[in-house]
């Protein structure tokens, strides 16, 4: 059985997509069977998998829709060693067509049903706004991951994130809880990620990941090669960090 997980903050910019396709390249790197679903219009998810968006024949879009199955739709990024359910522009004008549809939240998770036995992971990068392509991402997960940066406003939106997932838990999913938090973009010099740093282990406990992932060039640069960093770089400070977050997922989730 697949475990789903949802890579969410409403907070824009804090490298939901990053930690999407890395942790994904960390898995699949473990041995794992890892499936990534692009649910942001950008497509930023499924170009930085090495794969061309606008060349897609199928999409996530069509899965939604119901007009294509996720084995139909899902490709292998060969590089990176795991498949990808893509997003493009198209997937913008899905909010619009859902509203007619019925069971609109739950799309994705019948979709995704049909796959359960093909893989041990299933990521979905969601958009940082609380849209019905959010819902529909949430309402098909376990949990979910949550990457944020040690910074004060980072607090704000993890309130707003925490009241949501509350919300759908309630009345959408009662599976759905947050599985943990992950530092990202950390930089042990600067005093106040330190004192975020561990006010979030003081609030959450073991809910924040020990992994935590540093401020790491190599990490920005590999989305410009359409790669996520642990191929683009494995011997890079980020890239072994997400290897060990990815080795951290697989014991936390037999710990399940």
């Amino acid at each position: 059985m697949a475990k789903i997980f949802c890579v969410a903050n409403q907070k824009g910019g804090v490298g939901k997509t990053t930690t999407t396709v890395n942790l994904a390249a960390g898995l699949a790197k473990v041995g794992q069977r890892v499936l990534m679903v692009d649910l942001d219009p950008q497509g930023n998810a499924t170009m930085g998998s090495g794969v061309n968006k606008r060349e897609l024949p199928l999409s996530v879009y069509d899965v939604l829709l119901g007009s294509a199955t996720v084995a139909e739709a899902a490709v292998l990024a060969e590089q990176c060693g795991y498949h990808v359910l893509g997003a493009n522009r198209e997937l913008a004008g899905a909010e619009v067509e859902l509203v007619e549809l019925e069971q609109r939240e739950k799309r994705l998770k019948q979709g995704l049903a049909e796959v359960d036995a093909a893989y041990d992971f299933v990521l979905i990068d969601c958009p940082p706004s609380l849209s019905m392509l959010t819902l529909n991402g949430l309402c098909a997960a376990h949990g979910v991951i949550v990457p944020m940066q040690c910074e004060y406003f980072a607090l704000e939106g993890l309130s707003d994130l925490v009241n949501t997932i509350k919300q759908v838990h309630a009345n959408l999913n009662r599976d759905l809880k947050i599985i943990g938090l992950l530092r990202v973009m950390f930089d042990p010099r600067i005093t106040l990620q330190q004192q975020v740093s561990d006010q979030l282990k003081g609030h959450f406990g073991d809910k924040v990941f020990d992994t935590v992932i540093p401020r790491n060039v190599r990490l920005a640069e590999a989305p410009s090669y359409g790669l996520p960093g642990v191929v683009f770089d494995p011997a890079a400070r980020g890239s072994k960090a997400f290897v060990d977050f990815a080795k951290e997922m697989v014991a936390r989730v037999d710990q399940f």
